[in-house]
């Protein structure tokens, strides 16, 4: 028998509810007072699908992360919280997202490495140098944008100009965008230096307010979006061509890419036993107490959905 219970979908039924959106990880309620409510399900995606089981505390881990380290950097660039009544849940302004992820990427890893070794040197406008290898660090970091795809959509690679020219942000906007991305990225690269950690990589949305103000939403800094190494002995498995030891959630795209899946057409999502399950939940309890420098706290997750209701009612009812 599984011992904990999991978020997997939620249907909840709020005071001025009006639309809910349900994205791979987060499912997000839309009330008529310019609040919206999200909601971290336990859901894990990679390659763009999302796998078949629930992650036991993966978006209590997401919800918490992504909460300190908005506060950490709202004296940088303005965000969309509120107050998070509830272990998964962050209460905050409605915002009209714009239909891009801000991917910046300090280091040559990941989706760029495999673009790169499969001998592209132009990546979302962005110019590669000749010569590096897997794991090397850039000169200086680089915005590579993707589309925001729906659930079951693919994130699709896309440059500045492009952006620009289809109108899908205005040039003004758009550099608004550049420079609140580089200015979070520094600072979650001092936040992570501080625990021995690099920041690899990381992507940021951003969104507009009621007022037009552009504000930081959704998540960030957490191993969903980000791409974090351990600092110690960096540049020693650099040089031996050793595997960089990390945070994030690339073992479990390595897990699946083993059992040959990719995302690609034909392709079946391997199975999730409950063993496999339960490491991958120890794996996320990890990256949270390396990347805050806190023990994690177990949420109660018998009747999960009914402490999230209640939990959220309350805040409303006290905001009344």
């Amino acid at each position: 028998m599984f011992l904990f219970d999991t978020i997997t979908d939620t249907n909840f039924k709020f005071q001025g509810q009006q639309t809910v959106y349900k994205g791979k990880v987060r499912e997000v309620y839309f009330l008529d007072n310019d609040l919206l409510i999200m909601i971290a399900s336990d859901r894990l995606s990679a390659f763009d699908v999302v796998l078949p089981r629930g992650i036991p505390f993966k978006g209590q881990i997401l919800n918490q992360i992504a909460t300190k380290m908005m506060k950490a950097t709202e004296g940088i660039v303005p965000n969309w919280l509120i107050a998070t009544p509830d272990p998964n849940v962050a209460i905050g302004h409605k915002c009209e997202p714009f239909k891009v992820e801000m991917v910046i990427r300090g280091y040559m890893s990941g989706h760029a490495a495999r673009e790169y070794n499969a001998g592209k040197r132009m990546l979302c406008g962005v110019s590669l140098p000749d010569g590096m290898k897997e794991n090397d660090k850039f000169s200086v970091p680089i915005i590579t944008p993707a589309t925001k795809a729906e659930m079951g959509d693919h994130d699709e690679d896309i440059s500045r100009e492009d952006i620009i020219s289809k109108g899908i942000v205005s040039k003004e906007e758009y550099e608004v965008l550049e420079k609140y991305t580089k200015a979070l990225f520094e600072r979650g690269t001092q936040l992570a230096a501080d625990r021995g950690l690099i920041l690899v990589d990381t992507k940021y949305e951003f969104g507009k307010t009621a007022d037009g103000t552009i504000v930081l939403i959704d998540e960030i800094h957490t191993p969903d979006s980000s791409r974090y190494f351990y600092s110690d002995g960096y540049q020693e498995r650099q040089d031996n061509g050793d595997t960089q030891k990390q945070l994030s959630k690339e073992f479990v795209r390595q897990w699946l890419i083993s059992n040959d899946f990719q995302g690609l057409e034909g392709q079946s999502v391997p199975s999730m036993t409950d063993e496999y399950v339960l490491s991958v939940s120890e794996r996320y309890i990890e990256l949270y107490e390396q990347i805050t420098g806190e023990k994690f706290e177990k949420a109660d997750t018998k009747n999960i959905m009914n402490r999230i209701e209640k939990n959220v009612v309350e805040w409303l009812s006290a905001r009344d």
